[in-house]
């Protein structure tokens, strides 16, 4: 099998089988990533060759593979037949398979358009992991993420109407401390308008050869104590009305909280409440990320 360049993959898919079909991201904008700005532009494999990959995992694993994620950064940005093709082809590998996964950001997600959404659940496509990061305009413009509030609703409800799983990320301290009410209250009623499947918290980090690291470092931007993370992790939970499963399967985050909206909801406000009454030099330190 054959990688190329920065290959990474969500903490739920730790059990997938990884085939790249993309490399790099077409993107390559957001001022917080640094997983691709050092590696090969962005380019989407040949079909023979993701089939090719394919048959040899088939080789190795047999019929163990369940799920199947197809690397790299925004393989949503792939043609729609030629990933159509790759997973209607794994499906036949694979008697055991269950899900394939992709990333996607929701303007690649727009520009598929609802006939190729469906299209491709119709293929097994079953689950995008989509970073939404946050709902806020200003935050998302001052990151360069690429799609406004707007566009990240509008991609996320056409997930829904095709039959595509959303496992949706939202990133906890994006704003700072400038606009930690408006990232926790626009986020929320945007999580209420696409209603993913799963929402996904992650705590921001600043990373090396990034400028969001720069802003830290000269005082441009003020990163949330862990309090702080926590006091806007509960404002966004509180807020949320509609069902998701919610899970923080990630090293950045300061508490776990997991569980089931709204039935849950109580429940994980109490775990938060109980860390606010931690001292602040119980959570992890301030690090710069390297990965």
């Amino acid at each position: 099998m054959h990688y190329e360049g920065p290959i990474y993959r969500p903490p739920s898919e730790a059990d997938s089988l990884l085939i790249q079909a993309t490399v790099g991201c077409p993107h390559n904008k957001c001022t917080f990533c640094m997983v691709y700005k050092d590696g090969v532009p962005f380019k989407i494999r040949a079909t023979e060759a993701i089939k090719a990959d394919l048959a040899e995992a088939r080789e190795i694993y047999g019929d163990r593979v369940q799920t199947i994620f197809f690397p790299a950064g925004n393989t949503i940005a792939m043609p729609s037949k030629a990933l159509a093709e790759i997973c209607r082809y794994s499906y036949t590998l694979f008697p055991r398979l269950k899900r394939v996964t992709v990333y996607g950001s929701a303007q690649y997600i727009k520009q598929k358009g609802l006939d190729n959404l469906r299209l491709l659940a119709r293929a097994g496509l079953r689950r995008i992991h989509v970073g939404l990061e946050s709902g806020d305009d200003e935050i998302l413009t001052r990151i360069c993420k690429g799609s406004s509030r707007e566009g990240q609703i509008s991609a996320g409800q056409m997930l829904r109407q095709a039959g595509i799983e959303n496992s949706a990320y939202v990133m906890l301290g994006i704003g700072g401390r400038e606009r930690s009410r408006e990232h926790a209250a626009a986020t929320a009623t945007a999580i209420n308008a696409i209603q993913p499947d799963f929402l996904r918290l992650r705590t921001f980090v600043p990373k090396i050869n990034t400028p969001l690291l720069a802003e830290v470092l000269d005082g441009r931007f003020q990163m949330l104590s862990p309090h702080e993370v926590i006091q806007e992790t509960m404002a966004l939970l509180a807020d949320i009305t509609v069902a998701t499963e919610v899970r923080s399967d990630h090293y950045t985050n300061y508490v776990n909280v997991e569980g089931r909206l709204p039935e849950d909801k109580e429940a994980m406000l109490r775990v938060l409440d109980a860390a606010l009454h931690r001292p602040e030099s119980d959570f992890r330190l301030f690090f710069i990320g390297r990965q």
